[in-house]
């Protein structure tokens, strides 16, 4: 069993683990399902013909064994394999989801009638909106927080602010840019872009002067505040660090009531 795999074999069944873990997964399963159905339908019109069923099978297998990898899936050598194997192959979820609109997957879904070309390609534009909405929400609460909080925050104790104030007039540019086109694909190839590369470049930005600013003056919660946020708290949010300075958990014998 390949865990590496996106479509590994269980013993007894096949699992598609690459569903995102927010993703809806009805389309995921019609896709599937119109797979799967197109080449029962292909097998069965060449059993009815007069094909040896092992015959058929055995020439699937043939045409399609490429796909079978008994390898790490997470290895960077592995997408060249799949080029050289002559698989097709798209990194980039944007790119994918465009795929959609290819005519042969909109006569894949009609002449299954599951549906018809221009729900199909309905999917894909609600599935293109909904990606660019997400990203140009996330890129403004970054810019919102880097500008209200963080570089007053750092100005007040001397640290120049100049580096972060142009990485987010790079993420206000390119969120500009997605907000301005009105093609879908085109604004989702920028989002992604944005999400990936501008908005990654502001982050390091952000973190090389974390590093440097006082404790007291950052204005955000640290991973240690979010992850050890009780260790110093007793159940009504009271201090319980020791006159060392030390953190502990919540004092046993305490006149505060128990929840």
């Amino acid at each position: 069993r390949n865990r590496t795999s996106p479509f590994p074999y269980g013993g007894h069944r096949f699992e598609f683990r690459a569903v995102g873990s927010t993703q809806n997964v009805s389309l995921v399963n019609t896709v599937l399902a119109a797979i799967c159905a197109e080449a029962f339908k292909d097998f069965a019109d060449q059993i009815e013909a007069g094909t040896k069923p092992q015959d058929v099978a055995a020439a699937s297998l043939d045409a399609h064994w490429k796909v079978i990898f008994n390898g790490n899936g997470y290895d960077k050598a592995w997408p060249a394999e799949a080029d050289a194997r002559g698989m097709c192959r798209i990194d980039s979820g944007v790119e994918a989801i465009n795929v959609l609109a290819e005519p042969k997957n909109l006569a894949l879904f009609a002449d299954l009638n599951i549906m018809d070309p221009l729900e199909t390609l309905a999917r894909r534009d609600v599935m293109l909106q909904h990606y660019s909405g997400i990203v140009q929400i996330e890129a403004a609460c970054m810019v919102d927080m880097i500008v209200r909080q963080i570089i007053p925050a750092i100005h007040a104790v001397g640290i120049d602010t100049k580096a972060l104030m142009d990485a987010v007039r790079a993420v206000k540019t390119k969120l500009h840019f997605i907000e301005s086109q009105a093609d879908d694909f085109t604004k989702a190839k920028g989002a992604r872009e944005l999400r990936l590369e501008t908005m990654e470049t502001c982050r390091a930005v952000c973190d090389s002067i974390e590093e440097t600013c006082p404790a007291s003056a950052w204005p955000i919660a640290t991973y240690k505040h979010l992850l050890f946020l009780d260790c110093n708290q007793d159940a009504f949010g009271a201090s319980t660090l020791s006159s060392e300075g030390s953190y502990s958990r919540a004092r046993l014998g305490s006149s505060t009531p128990a929840i």
